[in-house]
């Protein structure tokens, strides 16, 4: 069962990678809502459960959040190592292609989660294996748009694009069908998460919004902008 679901969020996937692709002429309104998305996934969604699984304080400070800090951090210094190198070859100035292709891969990694995830709640019971289903495919839409998003934001070929879109779809089936064989412990996936959040944070404001509104400083970005954040609060929302 949580397979065949799980062939559900990779047709929504596909689907918010469709929907990326196809408003190119309005660029900036399709980063403006990515970055929404992102934010509204990492505040809403991936924070809330990791620190709810990830175990207890180090120090005073809940795991998740230290983990939090330290993918904000990994992901600043990737960019950084990655854009250091770029400008030693002769090309400063110039977004880092890598960057793009490594952001993409980390939402490949989330959305292989999102499938292990369905399939441990499936084991759990059908009722919490259908809540998590409808959370996982929802915000599915999301990813997708995300990951086709951020690989060509960064000047990747559209082929580049669209085979970590394929690999992002397929991933949750992939994950679901990992559950036959294990389950992830629930503090493992809850450290994961918070590390994950940190960095998909530091893309969505350094890069995704700055970039969405640097051309175009528009209203109608902000409202793209809102909008992302409410479209995963009524994810989020219904899912609960």
């Amino acid at each position: 069962m949580a397979v065949f679901v799980a062939l559900g969020a990779f047709l929504m996937t596909l689907a918010g990678g469709w929907v990326a692709q196809r408003v190119t002429d309005r660029r900036h309104l399709v980063l403006g809502f990515a970055g929404g998305l992102m934010l509204g996934v990492v505040g809403l969604d991936l924070l809330p459960e990791a620190i709810e699984a990830a175990g207890g304080p180090v120090f005073g400070v809940p795991a998740a959040l230290l983990l939090f800090v330290g993918g904000f951090l990994a992901a600043h210094l990737v960019e950084r190592l990655l854009a250091v190198r770029q400008a030693a070859h002769g090309a400063s100035g110039q977004r880092v292609p890598q960057v793009g292709l490594t952001a993409a891969a980390a939402m490949v990694g989330h959305s292989l989660m999102d499938g292990i995830a369905l399939g441990a709640a499936f084991q759990v019971g059908g009722g919490m294996g259908a809540a998590v289903a409808l959370a996982v495919i929802s915000h599915d839409f999301a990813d997708g748009f995300n990951t086709y998003t951020l690989t060509s934001l960064y000047g990747n070929a559209r082929r580049k694009a669209l085979l970590m879109l394929l690999a992002d779809a397929v991933a949750p089936v992939v994950g679901a069908a990992t559950t036959l064989l294990f389950t992830l412990p629930e503090q493992l996936l809850g450290c994961y998460l918070g590390f994950f959040g940190g960095a998909l944070l530091y893309l969505a404001a350094a890069e995704i919004l700055p970039e969405a509104h640097h051309a175009h400083p528009a209203r109608t970005t902000l409202l793209c902008t809102i909008g992302g954040v409410g479209f995963i609060w009524l994810v989020v929302g219904i899912a609960e």
